[in-house]
């Protein structure tokens, strides 16, 4: 009996999507689209561009969410016509779509004529907005399928590689990442002349957000937007005290939107940290009997004023995945606006990814991973504390305590994605008797290891233990 040689159903089909179709019974089926909301939306457009235009772009609709090509490419000429400033009526834009040699691609003037008349209550946008995308979602579904059918029956050396590829092509679908534009070189040339420009006219806004530590703040011209900073030390060395005082710093001194996960501290722990930290009232004092004077309620008062009325949002989930921190902070950066994130701290995050599942190394670089890759997404800086092993305690004479970059404990990769490292330690947690520790109270240093942007070396800090809080500078001492 003579080898079959037609394909086998399940191998013939596969051919079939590899070529953007999908077949049931050998009937070829149209991908997913939605004409009636597409039409929708652009005759809103058309209506009421200076609305609907800025709703399609904070909405990010790019011209790949419509199915047809005459849609998208009006949409395209729309948002030209809408960013150049030209004034955006039926008769102008038929005569610019003539002049650019556009108008048959777009149906001509009669489909132009159709569109506008087509919604005739343009309040609807967002609900038909998210037909629209919703079918986008599933063509990109469709279209990744097949690719990866495609790769599979090819039988790859590397499967891991290949599901980890699949796996990250169907989280960037979720993500609307794929709808992101590669800027132009063009774009960014015009960008770092513009900010070059405005650092040389002394434009605060020009330079990176502030810590409020001031030689950290020259070391590296402030925290800059898709930086990854990268705060490590042992345990009990205060850095959850440090990353508070740079919050506050950012939200309530300079006033931007911030956002703080933690997963040790719950939200009261770390607003009341907040009030009497910038109030200078240490809270111990009240279990030693003390009654606060007026000026210390006056300045308590100012500082819970100061913090209610700051833009500081607090996530306090325990054990949170690297996905639903990056899903809470997208929310918040376009409902808030928000322009820096603290989280606190990296060990105690988690991924739940196959490629993470028993390897506590490769679960960590995957959160690393994340949180560089969030920032840059956001373009805002995120501040994200770390643990060190025990390696300051292994050393001997001077260098007892002293950190270094390869004390990360877990993963080399932490330091890696870092744009900026910092290790904090104080000198008296290591004292070996009294009379040392009292010599070196207070006493604390940031070694800023790794500076993608500017110079590394050591800034002398203050910790006031019992207001929780580092100060600018070596601790002052009297003379005697």
């Amino acid at each position: 009996m003579a080898a079959d040689t037609k394909p086998a159903p399940a191998f013939r089909k596969t051919a079939e999507l590899q070529q953007g179709a999908s077949t049931v019974d050998d009937v070829t089926r149209a991908l997913p689209h939605a004409l009636g909301p597409e039409k929708s939306l652009l005759s809103s457009i058309l209506q009421d561009p200076q609305e609907y235009i800025g709703v399609a772009i904070e909405e990010k609709l790019t011209a790949d969410h419509f199915y047809l090509p005459s849609h998208s490419t009006l949409f395209t000429f729309l948002i030209e016509m809408f960013e150049a400033g030209h004034e955006i009526e039926l008769v102008s834009l038929v005569q610019r779509l003539l002049d650019r040699g556009l108008l048959d691609r777009v149906g001509g003037p009669s489909s132009l004529t159709d569109l506008y008349t087509y919604a005739p209550s343009p309040g609807h946008f967002r609900h038909h907005l998210k037909f629209v995308k919703d079918k986008f979602v599933l063509r990109a579904i469709i279209q990744n399928s097949n690719e990866a059918i495609a790769q599979a029956y090819d039988a790859p050396d590397e499967v891991e590689a290949l599901l980890d590829s699949v796996e990250a092509k169907v989280l960037a679908i979720r993500e609307g990442s794929e709808t992101n534009k590669a800027p132009t070189i063009k774009q960014s040339v015009n960008e770092v002349i513009e900010k070059f420009q405005a650092l040389l006219a002394g434009e605060k806004d020009a330079q990176g957000i502030k810590s409020g530590f001031e030689e950290l703040d020259r070391m590296c011209n402030g925290m800059k937007a898709g930086d990854m900073f990268v705060v490590a030390a042992r345990p009990s060395m205060g850095k959850t005290s440090f990353m508070m005082n740079i919050v506050e710093h950012v939200c309530i001194t300079e006033g931007k939107p911030s956002m703080v996960f933690s997963c040790e501290m719950s939200a009261f722990q770390i607003v009341q940290r907040v009030i009497f930290s910038r109030a200078k009232f240490a809270m111990s004092q009240l279990s030693r009997g003390y009654t606060p004077t007026k000026g210390d309620l006056q300045r308590i008062q100012r500082a819970a004023v100061e913090t209610a009325a700051a833009k500081l949002f607090i996530d306090d989930t325990p054990g949170i995945t690297i996905n639903e921190l990056r899903a809470k902070a997208r929310r918040k950066k376009r409902d808030e606006d928000i322009q820096f994130i603290a989280i606190d701290y990296l060990q105690l995050m988690k991924s739940r990814t196959k490629q993470a599942e028993g390897s506590r190394e490769r679960e960590i670089a995957e959160i690393s991973a994340g949180i560089k890759g969030l920032a840059k997404e956001l373009g805002i800086p995120i501040l994200i504390l770390a643990q060190l092993n025990r390696g300051p305690e292994s050393r001997t004479g001077k260098s007892l305590g002293v950190p270094r970059m390869s004390d990360l404990r877990e993963s080399g990769s932490i330091e890696q994605d870092a744009d900026m490292v910092g290790l904090l330690y104080r000198t008296a947690y290591y004292a070996e008797d009294a009379e040392e520790k009292e010599a070196e109270a207070g006493k604390a240093e940031l070694v800023l290891a790794k500076n993608r942007n500017g110079e590394t070396g050591h800034i002398p800090l203050t910790f006031v233990a019992e207001l929780m809080r580092f100060e600018t500078g070596a601790p002052a001492r009297e003379e005697g």
